[in-house]
């Protein structure tokens, strides 16, 4: 099965999905390209071929990483109702991702700042904060939100929920379910956001 994945030019995404499947339960040090390759039933030289090194499959796992996280985020920013409701569902969005996939999460924001990082890499990892800076913007259109410059709000922002996953992921809410917290963070934003 493998072998025809391969032979129908399917190997970068098994091993992507491998690697994947991998970080998600163990880290990223758990991750070997030779030992990833044995997995998937090729050899070293046929993954050499889609990922010269390690970091240029953790930049990749990054690459997927932040496509999903910023998909989950632009629905959630998309969602029909009032701008509160719309960051609401993205705050919990960022939260839940990064509860659900904290080795993910790390991977993401390291190799983001690996000197090797890719264009792509840089690329997707500012999609969220473009978004977020848009749903900031046509909120102080509306006038649900103060005026001023939209990008040090959605900073702030960005800061408060990213700061609530990383509570979560390290296992400092103290027993508080991250909902909740998200939730509490979430509301207290808003609130400096209104004029």
């Amino acid at each position: 099965m493998i072998e025809r994945t391969y032979h129908h030019g399917n190997l970068r995404a098994a091993l992507l999905e491998h690697a994947w499947e991998l970080v998600d339960a163990e880290g990223g040090d758990a991750l070997s390209l030779r030992q990833l390759a044995r997995d998937v039933g090729v050899s070293h030289g046929a993954s050499a071929r889609h990922f010269r090194d390690k970091q240029a499959l953790l930049d990749a796992i990054a690459v997927e990483g932040f496509t999903r996280l910023n998909g989950e985020l632009l629905d959630a920013a998309a969602l029909p109702g009032p701008f509160g409701e719309r960051f609401a569902a993205a705050g919990h969005a960022y939260v839940g991702f990064a509860v659900a996939h904290p080795a993910i999460l790390r991977v993401m924001y390291t190799a983001k700042h690996h000197p090797d990082a890719s264009a792509e890499l840089g690329d997707r990892s500012h999609v969220s904060m473009t978004a977020l800076i848009t749903l900031v913007a046509d909120a102080q259109a509306a006038g649900h939100v103060r005026s001023g410059s939209p990008e040090p709000h959605a900073l702030a922002a960005f800061a408060a929920v990213h700061g609530v996953a990383t509570l979560a992921t390290d296992d400092l809410l103290d027993g508080v379910a991250w909902q909740d917290a998200t939730d509490a963070v979430v509301e207290v934003v808003l609130r400096g956001l209104t004029p």
